[in-house]
């Protein structure tokens, strides 16, 4: 008798392999367990069991497995489902969704790098022989390969040992960083509860004898009157002029106590009525026919405007879902945001919230899949980026996916490059098609979606109007707050009558002095890193050049290097031009670095951080920036596009957004649609407390559509002048894209390439073939770019197409001179 499993192994390979087992095994393997599997000459591959049967292959000798690797099933057949379909959808092949959804601890191959961990207290004597082998070697040895330990345990068995060692923490997979972070707590001051009443008061100033400590306190009462908010140690004992000494001495006589508040520091009257918290009449009407169009739509749309409160509605709804015993899926654009939900969430859910995202080591990433897995109370509400999609819900009631317009849901690179809001309607439907008892579940039943945005995808919002998706709008600010006010500065006749300070013109520094007369933050936005992406030699007009790209090198200044923003190359910043020899270098342009440094000159007082890739590289960078922010400490934010995400900060008063321009003019079919994204975002960071805000947009072109358009917020406007152009121009949502990129080092080859699927694809497909164009930037890393971009009318067969499409690359890849170069496909590339 013979029986066999179907297994996916993580390797960018189509197809699925078959193994072969014993009976025993054949009886105790379930779908979904993970097993270890040889592959290839010597490799060892953990694999994921999708079938059992009985059918022998027919192409080759089916191995042996080496072990199974779990008691029971770490992957359900919903997930398994979603990631086939992820797999033809986005034409990308299994090994890779597979690869790309388990967090790489369970991931364990021949090649795994691993090595100790030092801060983990080992009982040796708790250890078993193979597990103590392990230890040994790592002792002598900083990292060792599973190939190694498979020679040192003298057995082909490892992984299982492996696994326990991780499960015990005493060692770690090579790739994590480890970091702590804990927020800075800001230590505050105040009177002591028997001094609250007034007699006790005169009583207390006639006791204090020494002159210091009277004027300390005085100086307290006048603070106290002033600012109307808690008063800081440090704030006190600036004010009078005294040392810390003093005030501790007055905190040892029980006069005054000390706390520390590490939220920040308006919102403590606030955080008691947190947890009660009650929904304003438009929220609350809002959140009404958010459930009355789940009754009717799987998929509805929170079209509310910036700062309207969303979140507020979102908890509501998510309360409604616990409460029946349901899961939930939060899912953000960027890392960055959910540092901020999270603090918001776990105040009023506590214990149920649960994060996963790239920045977490491997370890917590693999205890939060379990709790998901296990239906554990700890994850009842997951927030994650994009890759917490791939986690094995079983019970799922309800997604929400906020900022659902941001580029950021797409993956690019590598494979699977899914959308993360389209691919989460589609797991909510496969939630929705396998209930069992729909009645049970209550009226909710199944899984529904949630996208949330001030600023709406035009395809999300026209699938709202043909009515596919329900459609909510929520149009005043939380509080009744009026939308910020909105400033254009006119840069071409600034530069004229001279009235700009570098690339400030004087109504911005005007307003930011305001700002700072108030006591309250500014954030500036320019969407370029560095400090001039240009450095051009003035006798001869050379501009230093990537060796490997063909792009000009961008001077940070900080470093004093230009660096290439593609691969990373960089060299020292030359003192005279490689080609003439001139020492007149000038740079052209401006980014983040630049704004920070005109904005140190013209304010020499004011803390100024900048918020961009190259300040947040670490684990904890972005909460280190967001918290200082948050307590005050910073009192001008300049960064790019991370500042436009859905960031709640009630102190800030002025929003400035350098040069509107440079957004504007991309070859891309959404660089409006984009840009006003993009600007009223940023706008929108502005007031969102009790004073109305301010934003100056600083352009040279102030009449242009959509800056006439981001002031007036008008997006249905925008909304139906792109809607026109798309639809002539064969753009979606009339039409959908697949886009190839063919990369090569050899650029004839590639040329001679693209040309030749270019001429098969026309031929065989009806529908529109545009191609081979060498992209803006025609090399990246030394590899020659061309790509071919196919459209799709809405009535014709995708899949069928997509087929078509499928066996030309099969076939392109057969013709023997054409093998090395490299193909990516890309749906729905925008």
């Amino acid at each position: 008798m013979n029986f066999f499993i179907e297994v996916i192994l993580p390797l960018s390979l189509p197809k699925t392999f078959t193994y072969r087992v014993s009976e025993n095994e054949f009886a105790f393997i379930k779908k979904g367990m993970r097993v270890a599997v040889p592959f290839g000459k010597s490799k060892i591959y953990t694999a994921l069991v999708i079938d059992l049967h009985r059918e022998e292959p027919t192409l080759y000798e089916a191995k042996e497995i080496d072990q199974i690797l779990d008691e029971r099933p770490i992957v359900n057949e919903l997930q398994i489902n979603h990631w086939f379909w992820i797999s033809s959808y986005y034409m990308c092949n299994i090994g890779d969704v597979y690869r790309g959804a388990l967090p790489s601890a369970l991931l364990l191959e021949s090649e795994t790098i691993i090595s100790q961990n030092n801060e983990t207290f080992v009982d040796e004597s708790s250890l078993s022989d193979d597990e103590f082998l392990i230890y040994e070697a790592l002792q002598s040895q900083s990292s060792l390969k599973i190939q190694n330990i498979i020679d040192i345990v003298n057995k082909k068995t490892v992984l299982p040992v492996i696994q326990k060692l991780i499960n015990k923490n005493i060692i770690s997979l090579q790739e994590e960083i480890q970091e702590e972070y804990k927020p800075k707590l800001v230590k505050y001051i105040r009177l002591h509860v028997q001094y609250q009443k007034e007699e006790n008061l005169i009583a207390l100033l006639d006791s204090i004898k020494s002159e210091k400590r009277k004027n300390l306190v005085l100086q307290y009462f006048q603070l106290q009157a002033r600012e109307r908010q808690p008063i800081s140690v440090k704030q006190l004992t600036e004010t009078a002029q005294t040392s810390a000494a003093i005030v501790k001495a007055l905190i040892d006589k029980q006069i005054f106590e000390e706390y520390f508040i590490q939220e920040d520091r308006v919102n403590f009257e606030k955080n008691k009525v947190e947890s009660e918290f009650s929904l304003s009449v438009a929220q609350q009407t809002a959140f009404d026919e958010i459930v009355k169009s789940f009754g009717e739509k799987d998929v509805t749309l929170l079209h509310g405007v910036t700062s309207s409160g969303k979140t507020e509605i979102y908890t509501k709804l998510i309360e409604n879902y616990i409460a029946l015993g349901k899961q939930v899926l939060y899912l953000l654009p960027e890392i960055a945001l959910t540092t901020q939900l999270v603090s918001r969430l776990t105040k009023h859910f506590g214990n149920k919230v649960a994060v996963f995202h790239s920045k977490y080591s491997n370890n917590e990433r693999v205890e939060v899949w379990h709790q998901v897995l296990n239906s554990s109370n700890k994850a009842q509400v997951v927030i994650g980026a994009r890759s917490a999609l791939f986690l094995p819900f079983n019970n799922l009631g309800l997604i929400i996916v906020d900022e659902e317009h941001e580029q950021t849901f797409k993956q690019q690179d590598p494979a699977p490059r899914y959308h993360a809001r389209d691919a989460a309607i589609v797991l909510a439907n496969f939630h929705n098609a396998t209930r069992a008892n729909p009645e049970a579940s209550g009226e909710l039943g199944g899984a529904k979606v949630l996208l949330g945005s001030a600023t709406p995808s035009i395809e999300t919002y026209y699938n709202a109007n043909s009515e596919k998706f329900g459609l909510v709008i929520l149009k005043e600010r939380f509080g009744k707050v009026p939308m910020p006010e909105i400033e254009l500065v006119d840069l071409k006749d600034s530069y004229f009558r001279k009235k700009m300070k570098g690339h400030f013109s004087s109504t911005l520094i005007d307003e930011i002095t305001e700002a700072f007369a108030n006591n309250e933050q500014v954030i500036l936005f320019q969407n370029r890193r560095g400090f001039s992406p240009v450095l051009e030699c003035l006798t001869c007009g050379h501009v230093p050049q990537c060796p490997q790209c063909d792009v000009s090198l961008t001077y940070h200044k900080f470093k004093n290097q230009l660096r290439c923003h593609y691969c990373g190359y960089s060299m020292a910043k030359p003192t005279n031009c490689h080609i003439c020899s001139s020492v007149d270098l000038e740079t052209k342009g401006f980014g983040t670095e630049q704004i920070e440094l005109e904005l140190a000159e013209l304010f020499p007082q004011k803390n100024i951080k900048r918020m961009d890739q190259d300040t947040t590289r670490g684990k904890y960078s972005f909460e280190k920036i967001i918290d200082s922010f948050k307590n005050r400490e910073i009192d001008v934010l300049v960064g790019t596009q991370m500042l436009a995400k859905g960031l709640d900060f009630d102190n800030v008063s002025l929003v400035g957004i350098m040069n509107a321009d440079n957004m504007l003019y991309h070859p891309d079919f959404r660089a409006f649609e984009r840009s006003f994204q993009m600007m009223t975002q940023v706008a929108g960071r502005s007031g969102r407390a009790e004073k109305r805000g301010k934003v100056i947009i600083q352009t040279y072109n102030p009449l242009h559509n959509i800056i006439q358009q981001v002031t007036n917020n008008d997006y249905e406007g925008m909304y139906k002048e792109q809607l026109y152009e798309r639809k002539i121009y064969y753009y979606p949502p009339f039409y959908r894209l697949i886009k190839l990129t063919l990369k090569h080092r050899d650029f004839e080859k590639l040329k001679e390439g693209s040309f030749w699927l270019y001429q098969v694809l026309n031929q065989n497909l009806t529908i529109p073939v545009l191609g081979p164009e060498e992209p803006a930037i025609g090399r990246i890393r030394n590899e020659y770019i061309r790509t071919i971009m196919i459209k799709i009318p809405g009535d014709a067969s995708i899949l069928g197409t997509k087929k078509t499409i499928q066996k030309i690359l099969n076939s392109f890849d057969l013709v023997s001179q054409y093998r090395t170069i490299k193909v990516t496909v890309n749906v729905d590339f925008y």
